[in-house]
């Protein structure tokens, strides 16, 4: 079937994206390797492709107005299949009419010892994700620039809310051990500021961008609500939501380092454990200015994500 709008990746952003649009009317085709998908939204067509060829990206994404660009690979292996993967979705777009809208986070950045994130930060990047994150997110504009492609981006902190997120520092660690009465397992230091983005916040930006022409060319700060709230801040609004004391654990650089040992993912979160060592505070003033959204309150939003993981036990 035709439809307007393509979202490439089944995941927890890519399935807020989806479901802004449904709201909204609109037809949506979703894209995976595996063509699968839990829950999936009424209405939505969900295909099999392998996004690392340009000419299946060509394929699953023709006659499309705007397309979403929410696929990734394992954390693991990001510096080795990200780029090709962003690749070969360009080259595949290249020359079409659709809009390129992409999922970034903040990763390109690099330590910015306590400042506020604004879009207009240099890239300094010291990790391996952290330059893998820049290069993608520079070739993409180089892209829109050369005009092969309309392209525009967002970019948000740590993800919490719906769709369930085993490797996010407010996520399954946090919400499935508080909801049994036990402690939320955090990282870092819990007690200074740390801007988390609620996700269905993201996937609305996400349509935002995608309509809007004075998006294109240029990367965007989801709105977040409070974005100077500390994990502590936030478990303890989570306990009052459940009715329970609060009760919490922290993970630091070394016990992560020791998880590494076992667990690939924990490896992987090592060189990123700066983000919870200072203050890291995002600044999404432009994006609220410009398109006049505002973030889902956070209380608002703990409450549904916290509904969300009831009706979803832990398998």
């Amino acid at each position: 079937m035709s439809v307007n709008h393509v979202v490439l990746g089944t995941g927890a952003i890519g399935r807020a994206a989806a479901n802004e649009l449904v709201k909204r009317g609109e037809t949506v085709r979703m894209v995976s390797r595996s063509g699968k998908m839990d829950e999936t939204p009424a209405g939505v067509e969900v295909v099999s492709a392998d996004l690392y060829d340009s000419a299946k990206v060509k394929e699953v994404t023709r006659g499309a107005k705007v397309v979403y660009q929410a696929s990734q690979p394992e954390y693991t292996q990001w510096p080795e299949k990200f780029p090709s993967l962003q690749k070969s979705i360009i080259d595949g777009l290249s020359g079409s009419e659709a809009k390129l809208v992409l999922v970034e986070n903040l990763y390109m950045y690099g330590e910015v010892n306590g400042s506020s994130m604004t879009e207009d930060m240099p890239h300094n990047a010291h990790t391996r994700k952290g330059k893998t994150r820049s290069e993608m997110s520079k070739a993409a504009f180089e892209a829109h620039k050369a005009g092969k492609l309309k392209v525009t981006a967002a970019r948000g902190s740590d993800f919490f809310g719906l769709w369930g997120l085993p490797t996010a520092a407010m996520g399954e660690r946090t919400f499935y051990p508080m909801i049994a009465g036990k402690a939320a397992s955090l990282v870092g230091n819990i007690d200074i500021p740390h801007t988390h983005t609620f996700i269905p916040d993201f996937g609305k930006a996400l349509v935002i961008l995608g309509e809007r022409s004075e998006a294109d060319g240029h990367a965007w700060h989801v709105p977040n609500d409070n974005p100077r709230v500390t994990q502590r801040e936030m478990a303890k609004m989570i306990a009052d939501e459940l009715g329970l004391p609060l009760k919490v654990s922290a993970m630091g650089k070394a016990m992560m380092w020791m998880g590494g040992l076992f667990i690939p993912e924990a490896k992987e979160s090592v060189e990123m454990m700066y983000e919870f060592e200072k203050p890291f505070i995002v600044d999404s003033s432009r994006f609220e200015k410009t398109f006049g959204m505002k973030a889902t309150p956070m209380k608002d939003a703990i409450k549904t994500t916290v509904a969300w993981y009831k009706s979803h036990p832990q398998k």
